[in-house]
């Protein structure tokens, strides 16, 4: 256990972001007064911890900035609470792939430098469970590389977890990438590119590992920078997603949000966002060539996670399956004891899914009246 209470932080996640970034990030936006206190010591530690920040740049620019990445990624695509992570984790255990590292999520500036001392740091205070989940966090434990994103630019989608006030304004601009400027967009392409270089060199992967539910929005932009990319796009019983996804963010914003956001709020959020991405995968995906796309369902993958990785494999063309597959089976074996929980949905979840979801409840043949998952 960390030294700190996963929903008692004195700060949030912005205490990683470089200084440029939090200064854009942070203007002309309203702070409750109930975490002003948070903010204020969050921008105290973010404006210290970023004086070494020139030292990454300076490093990455000599070391890694042209340096070519052997392959194009593969992105795991999904909505929050849909098993991505557990597919990542999976994957994850082939050392041939590289992925952002937890650590790497919160300080993505002190990488190349620092990284022992503060790693340490992290490790010694931070929790070593998810609280929605039970599934452990340790620094070097691969994660969603939109946390980091939210720390190298503003254009990030998860800003909306400190201002959720204008979470449609982010999802507009930076889940589904519209209106965006030129420059803007030149500097998410920039800042993507980054982060995945640093991240192989970090773990020694040749190919580039993501996990990341708002690139299910992306898959335009994805392309545009990786042609030949790869994709998995999971799907889960929606209304699973629904209850999860709401204890999620309910459990989850508490000690990063900055503005007050109610909980009826909250589910109209998921109702959109979930339809949002829905919607926009289902128009670009027919942009993504023959034999780079793997749909299948989570409920398929969990029963049998090692089959389906190989099935995976096989499709997507992915090299090295007989020299990973016992990492992974091993993984797999070691988690067969985690305990998931049980959703007993109320009349009212069936009632929201059902008359927001039913697109996509019928698109994926899930039954209307649903079971535990």
């Amino acid at each position: 256990m960390g030294l700190l209470n996963f929903y008692n932080l004195p700060v949030n996640t912005l205490v990683g972001a470089d200084w440029s970034t939090f200064k854009r990030a942070t203007a002309n936006r309203e702070i409750d007064a109930k975490w002003r206190t948070k903010f204020m010591l969050t921008k105290a530690v973010c404006r210290i911890l970023s004086v070494v920040a020139p030292i990454q740049n300076a490093r990455y620019r000599r070391h890694l900035a042209t340096r070519q990445q052997p392959q194009d990624p593969l992105f795991i695509l999904g909505h929050w609470r849909s098993g991505t992570t557990f597919v990542h984790n999976v994957f994850a255990a082939d050392q041939h792939f590289g992925y952002c590292t937890t650590y790497q999520t919160v300080f993505p500036h002190l990488m190349m430098f620092g990284q022992p001392f503060f790693k340490k740091v992290m490790e010694w205070i931070m929790p070593d469970k998810r609280p929605t989940d039970g599934l452990d966090l340790a620094p070097n434990l691969p994660q969603e590389e939109e946390f980091a994103l939210s720390n190298m630019m503003p254009e990030s989608y998860y800003h909306w977890w400190f201002f959720p006030k204008h979470e449609e304004e982010y999802a507009r601009k930076y889940l589904v990438m519209e209106d965006l400027t030129d420059e803007e967009r030149k500097e998410w392409d920039e800042n993507f590119k980054k982060l995945v270089n640093v991240a192989l060199w970090n773990t020694g992967g040749t190919q580039f590992l993501s996990k990341n539910p708002p690139h299910t929005g992306r898959v335009r932009d994805l392309l545009r920078l990786y042609p030949n990319a790869k994709f998995i796009y999971l799907v889960r019983n929606p209304y699973t997603v629904f209850e999860s996804t709401r204890d999620f963010y309910t459990n989850t914003l508490k000690p990063l949000m900055l503005q007050h956001r109610s909980v009826e709020e909250t589910e109209q959020h998921i109702l959109r966002t979930y339809m949002q991405l829905f919607e926009r995968y289902e128009q670009d995906k027919a942009l993504i060539p023959e034999g780079q796309l793997f749909e299948l369902k989570f409920e398929d993958f969990e029963a049998d996670p090692v089959g389906m990785t190989e099935r995976i494999y096989r499709e997507l063309g992915l090299e090295g399956w007989e020299q990973a597959k016992p990492a992974i089976v091993q993984y797999v074996g070691a988690k067969k004891g985690h305990k998931k929980r049980q959703y007993n949905y109320d009349p009212r979840t069936i009632e929201l899914v059902e008359s927001h979801w039913m697109k996509a409840i019928e698109h994926w043949g899930y039954k209307a009246s649903p079971r535990q998952s």
